[in-house]
Protein backbone atom coordinates (compact mmCIF):
# COMPACT_ATOMS: atom_id res chain seq x y z
CA UNK A 1 0.00 0.00 0.00
CA UNK A 2 1.49 3.62 -1.22
CA UNK A 3 -0.15 6.15 0.95
CA UNK A 4 -0.32 10.20 1.34
CA UNK A 5 -0.37 11.71 4.36
CA UNK A 6 -2.04 15.38 4.26
CA UNK A 7 -1.67 17.43 7.69
CA UNK A 8 1.29 14.88 9.07
CA UNK A 9 2.01 16.81 12.21
CA UNK A 10 -1.23 17.16 13.39
CA UNK A 11 -2.87 14.72 15.82
CA UNK A 12 -4.18 12.77 13.36
CA UNK A 13 -1.46 12.62 11.19
CA UNK A 14 1.35 11.56 14.09
CA UNK A 15 -1.17 8.97 14.63
CA UNK A 16 -1.71 7.61 11.22
CA UNK A 17 2.46 7.50 11.30
CA UNK A 18 2.81 5.52 14.36
CA UNK A 19 -0.21 2.97 12.82
CA UNK A 20 2.18 2.66 9.86
CA UNK A 21 5.07 1.95 12.19
CA UNK A 22 2.79 -0.75 13.79
CA UNK A 23 1.91 -2.14 10.72
CA UNK A 24 5.67 -2.13 9.32
CA UNK A 25 6.29 -4.43 12.62
CA UNK A 26 4.32 -6.54 12.10
CA UNK A 27 5.19 -7.51 8.18
CA UNK A 28 2.51 -4.92 6.78
CA UNK A 29 4.05 -3.61 3.71
CA UNK A 30 3.11 0.22 3.86
CA UNK A 31 5.01 2.95 1.93
CA UNK A 32 4.75 6.79 2.91
CA UNK A 33 5.20 8.35 -0.50
CA UNK A 34 4.08 11.73 0.08
CA UNK A 35 3.67 14.39 3.28
CA UNK A 36 1.92 17.44 3.53
CA UNK A 37 2.49 20.18 7.09
CA UNK A 38 1.96 23.51 7.54
CA UNK A 39 4.55 25.80 9.35
CA UNK A 40 5.81 22.60 11.50
CA UNK A 41 8.76 21.78 8.65
CA UNK A 42 11.52 20.70 10.71
CA UNK A 43 8.78 17.94 12.13
CA UNK A 44 8.19 17.39 8.88
CA UNK A 45 11.68 17.03 7.13
CA UNK A 46 12.26 14.47 10.16
CA UNK A 47 9.47 12.09 9.24
CA UNK A 48 9.89 12.48 5.56
CA UNK A 49 13.53 11.23 5.87
CA UNK A 50 12.37 8.35 8.23
CA UNK A 51 9.53 7.06 5.64
CA UNK A 52 11.50 8.02 2.55
CA UNK A 53 8.98 9.91 1.23
CA UNK A 54 9.25 11.21 -2.27
CA UNK A 55 7.53 14.78 -1.92
CA UNK A 56 5.96 17.06 0.77
CA UNK A 57 4.12 19.74 0.79
CA UNK A 58 4.31 22.91 3.13
CA UNK A 59 2.60 26.06 3.75
CA UNK A 60 4.77 28.58 2.08
CA UNK A 61 7.49 29.60 -0.10
CA UNK A 62 9.85 30.55 3.03
CA UNK A 63 8.72 27.29 4.67
CA UNK A 64 9.43 25.27 0.97
CA UNK A 65 13.30 27.11 1.06
CA UNK A 66 13.66 25.79 4.93
CA UNK A 67 12.62 22.23 3.59
CA UNK A 68 14.93 21.99 0.76
CA UNK A 69 17.65 22.78 2.80
CA UNK A 70 17.17 20.00 5.35
CA UNK A 71 15.96 16.95 2.77
CA UNK A 72 17.94 15.20 -0.48
CA UNK A 73 18.08 17.00 -3.53
CA UNK A 74 15.91 13.99 -4.52
CA UNK A 75 12.81 14.92 -2.66
CA UNK A 76 10.16 17.11 -4.40
CA UNK A 77 9.12 20.22 -2.19
CA UNK A 78 5.83 21.70 -2.90
CA UNK A 79 4.18 24.40 -1.13
CA UNK A 80 0.72 26.38 -1.41
CA UNK A 81 -2.96 25.30 -1.94
CA UNK A 82 -1.69 24.27 -5.48
CA UNK A 83 1.17 22.23 -3.79
CA UNK A 84 -1.23 20.83 -1.63
CA UNK A 85 -3.80 19.68 -4.17
CA UNK A 86 -0.59 18.48 -6.31
CA UNK A 87 0.20 16.35 -3.57
CA UNK A 88 -3.27 14.68 -3.19
CA UNK A 89 -3.24 13.57 -6.61
CA UNK A 90 0.22 12.20 -6.16
CA UNK A 91 0.62 9.45 -8.57
CA UNK A 92 2.01 6.93 -6.89
CA UNK A 93 -0.19 7.41 -3.76
CA UNK A 94 -2.99 4.30 -3.73
CA UNK A 95 -4.47 6.14 -1.04
CA UNK A 96 -4.55 9.59 0.53
CA UNK A 97 -5.40 10.39 4.07
CA UNK A 98 -6.30 13.89 4.27
CA UNK A 99 -5.70 14.90 7.92
CA UNK A 100 -5.57 18.87 6.78
CA UNK A 101 -7.57 20.48 9.40
CA UNK A 102 -10.03 23.37 8.30
CA UNK A 103 -11.60 24.65 4.71
CA UNK A 104 -8.62 24.50 3.25
CA UNK A 105 -9.03 20.68 3.12
CA UNK A 106 -11.83 20.78 0.88
CA UNK A 107 -9.63 21.47 -2.12
CA UNK A 108 -7.36 18.39 -1.05
CA UNK A 109 -10.48 16.43 -1.16
CA UNK A 110 -11.46 17.51 -4.65
CA UNK A 111 -8.23 16.74 -6.07
CA UNK A 112 -7.41 13.59 -3.93
CA UNK A 113 -11.52 12.14 -5.62
CA UNK A 114 -10.83 13.86 -8.99
CA UNK A 115 -7.49 11.59 -9.62
CA UNK A 116 -9.04 8.86 -8.75
CA UNK A 117 -7.75 7.66 -5.24
CA UNK A 118 -9.20 6.21 -2.37
CA UNK A 119 -9.35 8.64 0.36
CA UNK A 120 -9.37 8.08 4.22
CA UNK A 121 -11.00 11.34 5.60
CA UNK A 122 -10.51 12.75 8.38
CA UNK A 123 -11.22 16.43 7.32
CA UNK A 124 -14.52 17.08 8.78
CA UNK A 125 -14.82 20.36 6.76
CA UNK A 126 -14.53 18.86 3.11
CA UNK A 127 -18.08 17.37 4.33
CA UNK A 128 -19.54 20.12 6.06
CA UNK A 129 -18.63 23.26 3.96
CA UNK A 130 -18.84 20.70 0.31
CA UNK A 131 -20.37 17.77 1.11
CA UNK A 132 -22.44 17.74 -2.80
CA UNK A 133 -19.40 18.82 -4.34
CA UNK A 134 -17.68 15.83 -2.75
CA UNK A 135 -19.78 13.19 -3.45
CA UNK A 136 -20.48 13.35 -6.63
CA UNK A 137 -16.57 12.57 -7.28
CA UNK A 138 -17.07 9.39 -5.36
CA UNK A 139 -17.61 6.80 -7.93
CA UNK A 140 -17.05 3.53 -5.53
CA UNK A 141 -18.90 2.74 -2.69
CA UNK A 142 -15.36 2.02 -0.99
CA UNK A 143 -13.66 5.11 -2.68
CA UNK A 144 -14.48 7.49 0.66
CA UNK A 145 -14.10 5.94 3.60
CA UNK A 146 -14.44 7.93 6.93
CA UNK A 147 -11.94 8.19 9.82
CA UNK A 148 -13.95 9.99 12.44
CA UNK A 149 -14.57 7.22 14.89
CA UNK A 150 -18.17 7.98 14.84
CA UNK A 151 -18.22 7.29 11.09
CA UNK A 152 -16.14 4.90 10.74
CA UNK A 153 -18.17 2.90 13.87
CA UNK A 154 -21.40 3.71 11.33
CA UNK A 155 -19.73 2.94 8.33
CA UNK A 156 -18.52 -0.32 9.77
CA UNK A 157 -22.24 -1.17 11.41
CA UNK A 158 -23.82 -0.48 7.82
CA UNK A 159 -21.78 -3.00 5.61
CA UNK A 160 -24.28 -5.86 4.69
CA UNK A 161 -27.67 -3.72 5.81
CA UNK A 162 -30.24 -2.50 3.29
CA UNK A 163 -31.07 1.40 3.25
CA UNK A 164 -34.73 0.00 4.18
CA UNK A 165 -33.27 -2.04 7.11
CA UNK A 166 -32.42 1.44 8.76
CA UNK A 167 -34.91 3.29 11.22
CA UNK A 168 -32.30 5.87 12.28
CA UNK A 169 -28.16 6.44 13.28
CA UNK A 170 -27.31 7.42 15.93
CA UNK A 171 -23.83 9.32 16.76
CA UNK A 172 -22.32 9.30 20.32
CA UNK A 173 -20.95 12.21 22.15
CA UNK A 174 -19.33 12.45 25.73
CA UNK A 175 -20.22 16.04 26.16
CA UNK A 176 -16.83 17.55 26.57
CA UNK A 177 -15.26 19.56 29.11
CA UNK A 178 -18.20 21.11 30.56
CA UNK A 179 -21.17 18.33 30.45
CA UNK A 180 -21.69 18.83 33.93
CA UNK A 181 -21.50 22.68 34.44
CA UNK A 182 -24.35 24.66 34.77
CA UNK A 183 -25.31 27.28 32.31
CA UNK A 184 -23.86 30.09 35.05
CA UNK A 185 -20.97 28.71 35.33
CA UNK A 186 -20.14 28.46 31.81
CA UNK A 187 -19.61 32.50 31.46
CA UNK A 188 -16.50 31.99 33.45
CA UNK A 189 -14.39 29.05 32.09
CA UNK A 190 -10.97 29.53 30.83
CA UNK A 191 -9.37 28.11 27.59
CA UNK A 192 -7.32 26.27 29.75
CA UNK A 193 -10.34 24.19 31.10
CA UNK A 194 -12.05 24.21 28.13
CA UNK A 195 -8.81 22.07 26.40
CA UNK A 196 -9.19 19.26 29.23
CA UNK A 197 -10.97 16.86 27.43
CA UNK A 198 -12.59 14.02 29.56
CA UNK A 199 -11.76 11.17 27.46
CA UNK A 200 -10.05 12.16 24.10
CA UNK A 201 -6.63 13.88 23.27
CA UNK A 202 -7.01 16.27 20.27
CA UNK A 203 -6.38 19.29 18.62
CA UNK A 204 -7.41 22.39 20.31
CA UNK A 205 -9.60 23.50 17.70
CA UNK A 206 -11.57 20.46 18.09
CA UNK A 207 -11.60 20.33 21.89
CA UNK A 208 -13.05 23.46 22.16
CA UNK A 209 -15.77 22.47 19.69
CA UNK A 210 -16.41 19.14 21.69
CA UNK A 211 -17.05 21.26 24.80
CA UNK A 212 -20.04 23.37 22.64
CA UNK A 213 -20.74 20.05 20.93
CA UNK A 214 -20.13 21.81 17.77
CA UNK A 215 -18.19 19.03 16.85
CA UNK A 216 -21.03 16.78 17.13
CA UNK A 217 -23.54 18.96 14.59
CA UNK A 218 -20.53 19.12 12.04
CA UNK A 219 -20.79 15.11 12.55
CA UNK A 220 -24.25 15.15 11.65
CA UNK A 221 -23.79 17.20 8.57
CA UNK A 222 -21.27 14.91 7.40
CA UNK A 223 -23.34 11.41 8.13
CA UNK A 224 -25.99 13.20 6.38
CA UNK A 225 -24.14 13.63 2.94
CA UNK A 226 -21.72 9.83 3.74
CA UNK A 227 -24.75 8.02 4.24
CA UNK A 228 -26.97 9.96 2.48
CA UNK A 229 -29.85 9.96 5.34
CA UNK A 230 -32.24 12.78 6.22
CA UNK A 231 -31.59 14.72 9.14
CA UNK A 232 -34.61 13.82 10.90
CA UNK A 233 -33.24 10.32 11.01
CA UNK A 234 -29.75 10.90 12.21
CA UNK A 235 -29.17 11.48 16.11
CA UNK A 236 -27.17 12.29 18.41
CA UNK A 237 -26.77 10.52 22.09
CA UNK A 238 -24.81 11.65 24.87
CA UNK A 239 -22.31 9.32 26.11
CA UNK A 240 -20.03 10.09 28.71
CA UNK A 241 -17.81 6.61 28.26
CA UNK A 242 -17.03 7.24 24.62
CA UNK A 243 -16.93 3.54 24.36
CA UNK A 244 -19.97 3.36 21.71
CA UNK A 245 -19.09 5.42 18.68
CA UNK A 246 -22.20 5.03 16.71
CA UNK A 247 -25.14 2.78 16.52
CA UNK A 248 -27.51 1.67 13.96
CA UNK A 249 -31.38 1.03 15.13
CA UNK A 250 -32.96 -1.19 12.62
CA UNK A 251 -36.58 -0.99 11.83
CA UNK A 252 -36.97 -4.50 13.76
CA UNK A 253 -36.06 -2.62 17.01
CA UNK A 254 -32.53 -4.66 17.01
CA UNK A 255 -29.37 -2.22 17.00
CA UNK A 256 -25.77 -2.56 15.79
CA UNK A 257 -23.07 -0.81 17.94
CA UNK A 258 -19.50 -0.52 17.16
CA UNK A 259 -17.40 -0.59 20.64
CA UNK A 260 -13.81 0.41 21.47
CA UNK A 261 -11.89 2.32 23.84
CA UNK A 262 -11.21 6.23 23.08
CA UNK A 263 -8.51 5.78 20.94
CA UNK A 264 -8.14 7.67 17.55
CA UNK A 265 -5.55 5.08 16.25
CA UNK A 266 -8.14 2.21 15.41
CA UNK A 267 -10.14 4.04 13.21
CA UNK A 268 -6.89 5.09 11.63
CA UNK A 269 -5.84 1.74 11.35
CA UNK A 270 -9.05 0.53 10.10
CA UNK A 271 -8.96 3.23 6.80
CA UNK A 272 -5.20 2.40 5.81
CA UNK A 273 -6.10 -1.31 6.15
CA UNK A 274 -9.46 -1.56 4.53
CA UNK A 275 -11.25 -4.26 4.21
CA UNK A 276 -9.06 -6.36 6.60
CA UNK A 277 -9.42 -5.77 10.37
CA UNK A 278 -5.40 -6.61 11.25
CA UNK A 279 -4.78 -7.22 15.37
CA UNK A 280 -5.15 -4.86 17.25
CA UNK A 281 -3.16 -3.52 20.14
CA UNK A 282 -3.80 -5.66 23.78
CA UNK A 283 -7.33 -5.56 24.72
CA UNK A 284 -8.42 -3.71 27.58
CA UNK A 285 -11.79 -5.28 29.03
CA UNK A 286 -11.57 -2.70 31.57
CA UNK A 287 -12.98 0.32 30.21
CA UNK A 288 -15.31 -1.23 27.74
CA UNK A 289 -16.69 -3.15 30.88
CA UNK A 290 -17.91 -0.42 32.57
CA UNK A 291 -21.52 1.03 33.08
CA UNK A 292 -22.70 2.88 30.12
CA UNK A 293 -24.82 5.52 29.79
CA UNK A 294 -26.44 6.86 27.21
CA UNK A 295 -28.95 10.09 27.04
CA UNK A 296 -29.87 12.62 24.75
CA UNK A 297 -29.42 16.03 24.18
CA UNK A 298 -31.29 18.47 26.40
CA UNK A 299 -32.84 21.48 24.26
CA UNK A 300 -31.18 24.55 24.99
CA UNK A 301 -28.28 23.16 26.77
CA UNK A 302 -25.88 23.42 23.63
CA UNK A 303 -27.16 26.60 21.73
CA UNK A 304 -23.83 26.20 19.58
CA UNK A 305 -24.95 23.04 18.60
CA UNK A 306 -28.28 23.78 17.92
CA UNK A 307 -27.07 26.70 15.53
CA UNK A 308 -24.77 24.48 13.64
CA UNK A 309 -27.36 21.67 12.81
CA UNK A 310 -29.80 24.12 12.06
CA UNK A 311 -27.18 25.44 9.56
CA UNK A 312 -26.58 21.99 7.89
CA UNK A 313 -30.54 21.59 7.68
CA UNK A 314 -30.82 24.94 5.58
CA UNK A 315 -28.09 23.78 3.04
CA UNK A 316 -26.14 25.83 0.70
CA UNK A 317 -23.68 27.77 1.90
CA UNK A 318 -25.03 27.96 5.61
CA UNK A 319 -22.55 25.25 6.63
CA UNK A 320 -19.83 27.17 5.45
CA UNK A 321 -20.21 30.25 6.78
CA UNK A 322 -21.03 28.31 10.82
CA UNK A 323 -17.74 26.81 9.75
CA UNK A 324 -15.91 29.69 9.68
CA UNK A 325 -17.42 31.50 12.19
CA UNK A 326 -16.63 29.14 14.41
CA UNK A 327 -13.20 29.01 13.60
CA UNK A 328 -12.80 32.35 14.32
CA UNK A 329 -14.94 32.70 17.62
CA UNK A 330 -12.65 29.90 19.02
CA UNK A 331 -9.68 30.88 17.81
CA UNK A 332 -10.91 34.69 19.88
CA UNK A 333 -11.88 32.54 22.95
CA UNK A 334 -8.23 30.79 23.05
CA UNK A 335 -6.26 33.56 22.97
CA UNK A 336 -8.84 35.36 26.29
CA UNK A 337 -10.72 37.70 23.93
CA UNK A 338 -13.75 36.66 23.84
CA UNK A 339 -15.81 34.24 26.99
CA UNK A 340 -16.93 30.73 26.39
CA UNK A 341 -20.73 31.75 25.97
CA UNK A 342 -20.11 34.26 23.23
CA UNK A 343 -19.29 31.48 20.66
CA UNK A 344 -22.78 30.50 20.61
CA UNK A 345 -23.76 33.62 20.34
CA UNK A 346 -21.45 34.88 17.98
CA UNK A 347 -22.55 32.00 15.77
CA UNK A 348 -26.44 32.40 15.96
CA UNK A 349 -25.87 36.22 15.25
CA UNK A 350 -23.78 35.43 11.91
CA UNK A 351 -25.81 32.93 10.64
CA UNK A 352 -28.55 35.28 11.04
CA UNK A 353 -27.44 37.48 8.78
CA UNK A 354 -26.75 35.15 5.90
CA UNK A 355 -28.95 33.70 3.03
CA UNK A 356 -27.65 30.65 2.19
CA UNK A 357 -27.28 30.12 -1.54
CA UNK A 358 -28.42 27.15 -2.94
CA UNK A 359 -26.32 24.22 -4.79
CA UNK A 360 -23.04 26.25 -4.41
CA UNK A 361 -19.94 26.26 -6.38
CA UNK A 362 -16.70 26.06 -4.79
CA UNK A 363 -16.09 29.34 -5.49
CA UNK A 364 -19.10 30.23 -3.57
CA UNK A 365 -18.35 28.21 -0.35
CA UNK A 366 -15.09 29.96 -0.39
CA UNK A 367 -17.06 33.00 -0.64
CA UNK A 368 -19.28 32.84 1.93
CA UNK A 369 -16.43 31.37 4.03
CA UNK A 370 -14.09 34.98 3.51
CA UNK A 371 -17.88 37.04 4.60
CA UNK A 372 -18.52 35.11 7.52
CA UNK A 373 -14.76 35.48 8.59
CA UNK A 374 -14.99 39.21 8.22
CA UNK A 375 -19.08 39.48 9.67
CA UNK A 376 -17.70 37.52 13.01
CA UNK A 377 -14.68 39.79 13.35
CA UNK A 378 -17.09 42.91 12.95
CA UNK A 379 -19.09 40.92 15.29
CA UNK A 380 -17.06 40.55 17.53
CA UNK A 381 -15.64 43.95 17.50
CA UNK A 382 -19.59 45.81 18.30
CA UNK A 383 -20.10 43.20 20.99
CA UNK A 384 -16.86 43.15 23.00
CA UNK A 385 -14.78 46.46 21.57
CA UNK A 386 -12.04 47.23 18.75
CA UNK A 387 -9.27 45.58 21.14
CA UNK A 388 -10.63 42.19 19.53
CA UNK A 389 -8.23 42.31 16.30
CA UNK A 390 -7.72 39.42 14.37
CA UNK A 391 -6.10 36.08 15.77
CA UNK A 392 -4.99 33.47 13.79
CA UNK A 393 -7.28 31.08 13.26
CA UNK A 394 -6.97 27.88 15.67
CA UNK A 395 -7.83 25.84 12.43
CA UNK A 396 -4.19 23.60 13.80
CA UNK A 397 -2.91 25.32 10.28
CA UNK A 398 0.32 23.88 11.69
CA UNK A 399 -0.69 20.83 11.02
CA UNK A 400 -0.78 21.24 7.37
Amino acid sequence: MRIAILGATGSIGVQALEVVRELRGRGVEVQVVALAAGRRVAELCEVAREFEAKAICVLGEAEAERARALLPSHVEVLWGRGGLEELAAHPEAELVLNAVVGAAGLRATLAALSAGKRLALANKESLVIGGHLVMERVHLHDQLIPVDSEHSALWQALRGISPGEVEKLWITASGGAFRDRSPEELERVSPREALSHPTWNMGPRITVDSATLVNKAFEVIEAHWLFAMSYERIGVLLHPQSIVHGAVELVDGNWIAVLSTPDMRIPIKYALTYPQHLPPPPRDFSLIGRDLEFREVPTGRYPAFEAVLEAGIAGGTAPAVANAADEELVAAFLAGKIPFTAIAEGLRSVLERHVPMRSPSLGDILAADSWARAETHRWMTQRFGPTIGHERRVDESDDG
